[in-house]
């Protein structure tokens, strides 16, 4: 038996929550970055999972869900890799605002970073961003009008950072993760590609 779908309104106010944490993740200084976001994303994550409960088998993990977590998160790695050597040979403020993404991270020992983004952060995310905004937009605008619209918000939340390289780069992971769900309908292999990538991109093999 399916959850209850959540209303619009508690959906839009999920979202406008979503834009407040994000605004303080990167507007305000309050902690460490990589511990805002985490509790950012958690916040989140508990608020989705209250509203809506994931079906049954949602996180299941097993060898398909595994492999093609890994997988995608390999392919997605490889599109950062070109898209960073294509915009800074195209954008003079390319290298700089990629830089300065991970200069949000300085004073943190990069094994808290790789620990929060593998079992935090990168989780709680997907729970949110897939596994509750787009299949609650997916509900009403129908599977790939809640993956664009989803995306297009995931963006969105990225603006606080006035970093227009980041916001791009959310856009592109947020589109890939998405498609990954609306082909799946399972968070499992999403979860699992979202956590390995963000761990080697920020903490194992950054493209500093």
């Amino acid at each position: 038996m399916s959850a209850a779908r959540p209303r619009p309104a508690a959906v839009a106010g999920t979202v406008l929550l979503a834009a407040l944490l994000w605004w303080l993740t990167f507007a305000q200084e309050l902690t460490s970055f990589w511990i805002k976001i985490s509790i950012s994303a958690s916040l989140l994550a508990a608020v989705s999972l209250i509203l809506r409960p994931p079906p049954r088998g949602s996180f299941r993990i097993d060898v398909p869900a595994l492999v093609w977590g890994l997988a995608s998160a390999i392919v997605l790695y490889g599109i950062f890799w070109a898209g960073k050597s294509i915009s800074t040979a195209l954008f003079p403020f390319a290298g700089g605002q990629i830089g300065s993404i991970y200069h949000k991270g300085d004073g943190t020992p990069l094994w808290t970073i790789a620990l929060l983004l593998f079992c935090v952060t990168g989780p709680s995310e997907e729970i949110y961003w897939r596994g509750f905004l787009q299949q609650a937009l997916a509900d009403r605008l129908g599977r790939w009008g809640g993956w664009a619209a989803a995306t297009a918000l995931y963006a969105a939340v990225h603006v606080w950072s006035f970093n227009f390289m980041l916001v791009g780069a959310a856009a592109v992971a947020g589109a890939f993760w998405g498609a990954m769900y609306a082909r799946c309908g399972c968070l499992a292999p999403v979860i699992i590609s979202h956590a390995i990538w963000s761990t080697v991109i920020f903490a194992v093999f950054p493209m500093r």
